[in-house]
């Protein structure tokens, strides 16, 4: 195995002779994947760092997801937010549910607690939210309504990896929870995901479903999927897992530079920190008010394009916006103001654990002059 192969760049990523020496030991071991050595230490060091029972680790963010709903058994109606990546919407869709969207609260992001219970109908058996940009939803007001309507919770946490609210981790809430563990995330397997979940049985069930729903050698529980993380993934995302602490403070370094410089731009609006809140700086979102700041969302965003920094509309255009699901309940434009002035609005800047000096300084430049 020629190492000179594996090229990586972050000065926080896996050293790449601990790593060359994991992959030999995988190599040498002929086990590489089905629930290996390595599969099984991930995800006992996972459960312990996020301060959770349960982990189930996947192949990537969004077959957990997907996989949730299917072990909940989740028919009819899911309802959910418009401002998120697809494949939170996908997922529903996939499982043969129909999405229902409702607003966000402009104060976070995050579905408007306020809205579900006008969208509840007899056909509904669950509310998918999202954990946006890291930015804890109010789990407590979305369990209240669960309770109350009979309703099961998933969250997609996709950005929340070692997020917690006054020192509880905000994966522990709902009936589950599903990460992902891409390569853009805070803390990343290359690519990867995975599912948490409260009891034994309920861990059981999904590997059961991610290994095609294979009980034992003769047994299939239901129709399951392949969705195994391998052994080489996991080995790295155990190295990973040794310096996640040092790449989070390193972005919130680079959230407190930003916010230092933009707090007297005006027309310029961002996130502050939430109160009892370990955030884990995923994204670092910027909102435009073109009347105030004399620039469209969109030109600035081509300017700093331009100039090779590579900030993100990130959600835009929403998933309600996307032709696949303009039919559904709530996808109407009205339905949804609060939403649609966040997509029109964002730009994620560049957020990564490696930026340097003169990155942040160079977008900074383009947005101030």
């Amino acid at each position: 195995m020629n190492k000179d192969l594996i090229t990586v760049t972050s000065p926080l990523l896996p050293n790449l002779d601990d790593f060359y020496e994991e992959l030999k030991k995988i190599w040498d071991s002929k086990w590489i994947t089905n629930n290996g050595s390595y599969h099984k230490q991930l995800e006992a060091a996972l459960a312990e760092y996020l301060g959770v029972p349960y982990v189930s680790l996947f192949t990537n963010g969004t077959l957990p997801l997907l996989t949730a709903l299917q072990a909940l058994r989740i028919t009819g109606e899911v309802i959910t937010t418009p401002y998120s990546f697809v494949a939170t919407t996908h997922s529903i869709w996939w499982n043969g549910c129909k999405p229902v969207f409702v607003d966000i609260d402009p104060k976070t992001g995050n579905i408007d607690p306020d809205k579900i219970e006008a969208a509840i109908t007899p056909k509904t058996t669950a509310i998918m939210p999202v954990h946006v940009y890291g930015k804890p939803c109010d789990t407590q007001r979305i369990q209240e309504i669960a309770d109350r309507y009979g309703l099961k919770v998933i969250y997609d946490a996709a950005h929340a990896f070692g997020v917690k609210v006054n020192g509880e981790s905000i994966l522990n809430a709902g009936d589950m929870s599903t990460l992902s563990f891409h390569a853009t995330k805070v803390y990343n397997t290359i690519e990867g995901g995975a599912m948490i979940m409260h009891d034994e049985k309920t861990k059981k069930r999904i590997d059961d479903l991610k290994n095609f729903g294979f009980h034992d050698e003769v047994t299939v529980v239901g129709p399951g999927i392949n969705s195994k993380m391998d052994e080489m993934r996991s080995a790295y995302g155990l190295l990973n897992l040794k310096q996640v602490d040092s790449a989070i403070e390193a972005r919130h370094q680079v959230a407190i530079k930003y916010r230092d410089a933009l707090k007297n731009v005006d027309g310029i609006t961002y996130f502050e920190d939430m109160e009892g809140v370990r955030h884990n700086y995923s994204y670092f979102p910027i909102f435009i008010d073109a009347e105030k700041y004399g620039m469209t969302r969109d030109e600035l965003y081509f300017k700093m394009k331009d100039a090779n920094v590579l900030g993100r509309r990130y959600f835009y255009p929403l998933i309600s916006e996307f032709s696949t699901y303009r039919g559904c309940p709530g996808a109407d434009r009205t339905n949804l103001p609060n939403a649609h002035k966040m997509a029109d609005s964002v730009i994620c800047l560049p957020m990564h654990h490696a930026l340097s000096e003169n990155d942040i300084l160079r977008t900074l430049d383009l947005i101030m002059n």
